[in-house]
């Protein structure tokens, strides 16, 4: 009877499997829609022009996140990091243990699923997910031809760290380029754009070579093929911001003919769509067109097969700590126009992120700011953010004039505003809380889970952060009073938003900022102790110094307030000096750190070590 039922079910899943079409991705790292057939005159790209003209192009399609590690992440579970605490880059969580990631839906299926070859999430991987994963990952290795596959196949030769290899042998003309209103046009930046469109060039190469790989298999006509890139170019400003620049990625989907009844209402064989998807909505795309629905946890809408859902009509952009700097950004991306709001104001766009600064046009950029050599639109990298921005995709692609505080666009900004809001509550957003405490109030549990709880007063820290960085005069009372609130968080946003305030904030409230040097919350502390520093007394400022001093050890404290204190030392712009024979003998982050971000704090000493001894 058991063998029985044993063969029945072996024997049906073999039957259903069959039924199944093979799904392949083509990914490519650090490119946006730089592609001929996106009707870029510059671009060189045969192989995925080709592709497009029997598939259909997404124009509006956005990575949620604009780097590499939660873009994956967002792709891997299918929900928003900001929800699952995963949204900083390589601050590794976990999920729900009932929640699974997609490959592990598929295998349940039939497929067998293979990653060629980067993974890079900020989740912990869990259980079996990928049958191979690595660079010999295939799916010719499937136990037979009737087994249907998924497979990845990621090309990383157009990475932002192939952008600014030298020596490089030119092939598109640098004379030729488009540089965008925001770079200044200078000789190495138009070198490094022309580069990037050479790496596009060779990875259109490769995408060609795996789809010539699968016509002589004969699996054309049995095969979904995606083609997106993992987000914005590797450029400076589209990389690691959740402009459209960004986020905009290109997305081409070719359904063969076996396969037509999966494709989405609205496919089109050589078409273009303004259909607002994300990589939010790929894993539940996958599979509803595995004829699976979507489990209730996913956040994405499936856009094609069974279960394909409506457009959605916004799609989301975040901004976390990039490397060893510290931010938070939220955007919406519309039809014509995004939305952004910063939640850190006063912190510059261009922060110090040492991988961005390897490359030449960042280095020629920052160099041409010092020198006052850049206009307004060029120059605007390199300054603090308005708590507010709003741009018209259409009118100003290069996203240079902030329509935040237009009358004519009023509405527009309220409606866009709102569906921010919305979307924060709906996701229950726990990048309010800093890095740290995101860990701690999850231990035994996870961070989507404890945010669910009391553990995590929702409600009362947003607002605490939507007062602190919306600027605004009259806010000051109140920030005041976060300082003694009972939520570790709220103290938190409150310290901020006086420190947002600079020396107004720190004039009114100088007594309660250094009552908050003693706080429970080393986070508290240290912001205290940064506004302090920027902005207060002789004797604040030495108080204030002592504080980051005690913080920035990691062994002590930790990686993440240690993280933390060292942006605030390097924010003071020397007035931390004292402290340089500390930091010159910094312990290093203990071992049983996780390695993906172990250096972080490193890279924030020796960052810091350097600018304190050239003021010497």
């Amino acid at each position: 009877m058991k063998l029985s039922f044993l063969l029945s079910s072996l024997l049906l899943t073999t039957i259903c499997a069959a039924k199944l079409p093979n799904i392949l991705w083509l990914t490519s790292e650090d490119n946006g829609p730089h592609l001929g057939c996106y009707g870029d005159k510059y671009a060189e790209t045969p192989n995925l022009d080709a592709l497009a003209n029997k598939g259909m192009i997404y124009t509006r399609a956005i990575s949620n996140a604009p780097v590499c590690a939660p873009a994956r992440t967002t792709i891997i579970s299918g929900m928003y990091p900001p929800s699952t605490g995963s949204e900083h880059m390589r601050s590794m969580t976990r999920l729900p243990s009932e929640f699974k990631m997609y490959p592990t839906y598929l295998r349940e299926l039939g497929y067998y699923c293979t990653n060629n070859s980067k993974e890079d999430y900020n989740l912990h991987k869990e259980g079996d997910v990928w049958h191979e994963s690595g660079r010999k990952a295939s799916w010719e290795k499937r136990p037979s031809k009737d087994t249907p596959f998924f497979a990845i196949y990621n090309f990383t030769v157009s990475h932002e760290s192939q952008i600014r290899k030298r020596p490089h042998s030119q092939v598109h003309d640098p004379a030729k380029v488009r540089v965008p209103a925001y770079h200044p046009d200078h000789p190495e930046v138009r070198k490094d754009w022309a580069q990037y469109y050479d790496k596009i060039t060779e990875m259109d190469k490769m995408v060609g070579a795996k789809l010539k790989t699968l016509t002589d298999q004969g699996l054309t006509e049995d095969t979904i093929v995606f083609y997106f890139g993992d987000h914005g170019s590797g450029m400076p400003r589209s990389k690691r911001w959740p402009f459209f620049s960004g986020l905009n990625v290109p997305l081409i989907v070719h359904v063969p003919e076996k396969w037509k009844h999966l494709a989405s209402s609205d496919y089109k064989v050589g078409g273009m769509i303004d259909r607002r998807v994300g990589f939010v909505d790929l894993a539940p795309t996958l599979l509803s067109l595995a004829g699976k629905k979507p489990p209730a946890h996913m956040q994405g809408h499936a856009f094609m097969g069974e279960h394909e859902t409506d457009a959605q009509e916004y799609g989301y952009g975040f901004r976390g700590r990039m490397d060893e700097r510290y931010d938070m950004v939220r955007s919406v991306v519309g039809k014509q126009y995004i939305y952004i709001r910063n939640y850190m104001p006063h912190k510059l766009y261009g922060q110090h992120v040492g991988y961005m600064f390897v490359t030449t046009t960042t280095q020629v950029w920052k160099r041409l700011f010092d020198e006052g050599k850049l206009n307004e639109a060029q120059s605007h990298f390199w300054k603090t953010k308005p708590p507010e921005e709003l741009y018209d995709l259409k009118n100003d692609p290069d996203e240079v004039n902030n329509l935040a505080k237009s009358k004519e666009h009023v509405e527009v900004l309220k409606d866009m505003r709102q569906a921010h809001m919305n979307h924060l509550k709906k996701i229950i957003d726990v990048g309010f809380l800093p890095e740290g405490e995101i860990h701690q109030r999850s231990e035994g549990s996870t961070p989507y889970e404890m945010a669910r709880t009391e553990k995590y007063p929702f409600q009362r820290i947003m607002l605490a952060a939507d007062m602190a960085s919306g600027l605004s005069p009259w806010a000051t009372k109140p920030l005041i009073g976060y300082l003694k609130d009972k939520d570790s968080a709220v103290r938190y946003w409150g310290a901020m938003g006086l420190l947002m305030r600079g020396k107004q904030g720190v004039r009114l409230a100088g007594k309660q900022l250094e009552e908050a040097l003693l706080d429970d919350s080393p986070y508290v502390q240290v912001v205290a102790a940064e506004a302090l520093g920027k902005y207060g007394s002789k004797e604040q400022i030495e108080k204030a110094v002592q504080t980051l001093g005690k913080t920035a050890d990691p062994v002590k404290n930790g990686c993440f307030p240690s993280m933390l204190a060292m942006n605030a030392i390097d924010h003071l712009d020397g007035k931390a000096m004292s402290l340089l024979p500390l930091l010159e003998s910094m312990p290093q982050v203990p071992e049983e750190v996780d390695k993906r971000f172990q250096g972080y704090v490193g890279r924030l000493v020796t960052t810091t070590v350097k600018e304190l001894q050239a003021k010497l």
